[in-house]
């Protein structure tokens, strides 16, 4: 248990400076308050924020936001010369492998949520996959024990990454440039350098130690030993090579060639599993997304091997007959059924979903109308529901770190992608002279049933690892439909609360009136099932709340905070999209033109 609370503080929830004033967060007028009082202003952090909080970001043709300033202005040029949302996406998950390096990669994997003009709704999977040389028992010793730091800290957790053949795909089906141009930025970033600011070094800070213990990390990500500081140039010459091998040869340069060549040789001398074997034979997979509709929306968001969509739409189904928008933001009744069908879909998610390749899911009974009723009348009015109590409910079974960022172009073509190395850094080592982080993804599978990982989800056999499989996500880049049209792109950070905190910033929108900066801003709540706890940001619940929910048998964890929302909503009034930097994340921005 302790691993996860240490997983969701470094490597979900920090990086940026906290919100602090109880101005940062207001209720529209037009919306109800929590019946049981106004909310009050939010504990102060003694942590200031790294930025001054952003204005609301508005623009007629284009919109990007991501988790770092320079990869958004990246995205934005690339609208700005008449590319598309497409070519902007993959410019951006580029230039992020530079300039966000604990997140954004080429060593990792992903997925990408596409609403096209023509109103076509896509969904790619570039998700990492186990070597084929991975067993169901791996991760554990010869007497049946997960080993701790396994699939955290060694070669052991490192999937096969995704990210090169997930933007390649994608750039040559709905892109409309050249690969090299889209990378051209990127390459640049890396060989010219850039400012570090205070949210760069914040975040470079949490793996200083481990920077250290590698030699070929060390010689990059610290300054002769020592922490980068603000305002420094960090050069990258090494990665800008590995970017220029894959701007020439595009996939076959990053799975079938020197890059490949070198990982799997760090992998061997390191007592890894990869082989030239699992590079060939990796593939990105379109499937189709998941779909749902709540009071006049449609959510799009992402299938299995991601549980996030799945999560959402089940939780929005329990929760859909209740008058959220009466009750008002986090008031008891409304807080009450938001944790208490999580805790059902939450148990749900950890017993029956993995990757369809390898199980079935059984996606059509778990967002059925019957099965959302079935788990609302297990709903107690008045009292909490012990996860002792809650199994998934379909019967026994048969058969984060991670950043997002969301793109609108002026024709309408919206793209929402969330990509991972999990951990921050993944396993906070490089392959010889790649230049890039290698991702610990193995720990998203089940090492041992009922064995929490390191965000405390406890899964079942459906997620075991099996050769070539992916591991079940809680990566969720979703969009919002009204009325066949944009509304919102939006998604998220952060391990399992990724589902949460992407859920609320779309409930904020649509049952409480809020503008997108409101939205962001606002305090989150999140509960997964096991453990037993609800995560609160400070200031989530009024004090008469929060007493309310505890003489209902909530446990309730305050956290400092939770996720980094990359979201923007089309203003249905005005037809202009709006968007701003999550504070949590004051390395980012949003901007549009």
């Amino acid at each position: 248990m302790r691993n996860f609370y240490a997983a969701i503080l470094a490597c979900c929830l920090v990086a940026g400076g906290a919100i602090t004033s109880s101005d940062a967060f207001a209720f529209p007028q037009d919306t109800h308050p929590a019946q049981d009082g106004p909310l009050q202003p939010k504990v102060a952090s003694k942590q200031q924020p790294l930025r001054p909080h952003e204005p609301l970001v508005t623009a007629k043709h284009g919109m990007v936001v991501t988790a770092q300033h320079l990869a958004t202005q990246v995205g934005l040029n690339i609208l700005k010369q008449g590319g598309n949302a497409v070519d902007a996406a993959v410019a951006v998950g580029y230039a992020l492998a530079v300039v966000h390096p604990c997140c954004g990669n080429i060593g990792g994997g992903g997925f990408m949520t596409l609403h096209l003009a023509d109103g076509r709704n896509l969904f790619l999977d570039f998700r990492e996959k186990a070597p084929l040389a991975a067993t169901p028992d791996m991760m554990q010793n010869a007497a049946g024990k997960v080993v701790k730091g396994r699939s955290t800290k060694t070669y052991l957790g490192v999937g096969v990454p995704g990210s090169v053949m997930g933007f390649d795909d994608a750039l040559k089906k709905y892109g409309t440039m050249s690969l090299a141009k889209v990378m051209a930025p990127a390459i640049k970033l890396a060989k010219d350098g850039y400012v570090l600011e205070p949210g760069d070094v914040r975040i470079l800070d949490t793996s200083t130690d481990y920077f250290r213990q590698h030699p070929n990390v060390a010689a990059i990500f610290l300054d002769h030993g020592q922490p980068w500081k603000a305002g420094q140039v960090l050069k990258q010459p090494q990665l800008a090579h590995t970017l220029e091998l894959i701007a020439q040869g595009g996939t076959r340069a990053f799975y079938d060639g020197p890059i490949a060549a070198a990982v799997v040789k760090a992998s061997r001398v390191n007592h890894g599993l990869l082989s030239l074997k699992d590079f060939r034979d990796y593939t990105a997979q379109w499937e189709k997304p998941i779909e749902c509709e709540y009071h006049g929306y449609t959510i799009i968001s992402s299938p299995p091997p991601s549980s996030g969509g799945t999560t959402i739409c089940e939780t929005l189904q329990i929760i859909a007959p209740y008058p959220f928008a009466k009750w008002g933001f986090h008031s008891t009744q409304s807080a009450h059924y938001f944790i208490e069908a999580e805790r059902r879909a939450f148990a749900d998610r950890n017993t029956y979903l993995g990757d369809p390749a390898f199980v079935h899911n059984p996606i059509k009974q778990l967002l059925s109308a019957e099965h959302a009723a079935e788990l609302r009348a297990s709903i107690l009015p008045d009292k909490a529901t012990p996860s002792a109590q809650v199994k998934g409910s379909l019967g026994p079974y048969q058969a984060t770190n991670t950043t997002h960022y969301s793109i609108v172009d002026d024709e309408g073509n919206a793209v929402a992608v969330t990509y991972t190395v999990n951990s921050y850094f993944g396993i906070k080592q490089i392959a010889g002279n790649t230049g890039f982080f290698l991702n610990n993804e193995m720990d998203d599978f089940t090492s041992k049933p009922g064995v929490p990982n390191q965000f405390g989800l406890v899964q079942g056999k459906a997620n075991q690892i099996e050769p070539g499989k992916r591991s079940l996500s809680s990566m969720s880049p979703t969009i919002v439909l009204k009325d066949g049209k944009l509304a919102m792109v939006t998604g998220s950070p952060g391990g399992s609360t990724i589902i949460s905190t992407t859920m609320e910033s779309i409930l904020n929108v649509v049952e409480y009136g809020m503008n997108v900066k409101q939205a962001i801003d606002a305090p989150r709540i999140h509960m997964q099932w096991y453990p037993d706890e609800v995560f609160a940001e400070p200031g989530s619940f009024t004090p008469t709340v929060r007493d309310a929910l505890e003489a209902m048998g909530y446990k309730i964890r305050t956290v400092r905070q939770m996720g980094d929302i990359a979201a923007i909503v089309v203003n249905l009034k005005t037809g202009e999209l709006e968007s701003v930097n999550d504070p949590r994340y004051p390395a980012g921005s949003a901007a549009g033109y």
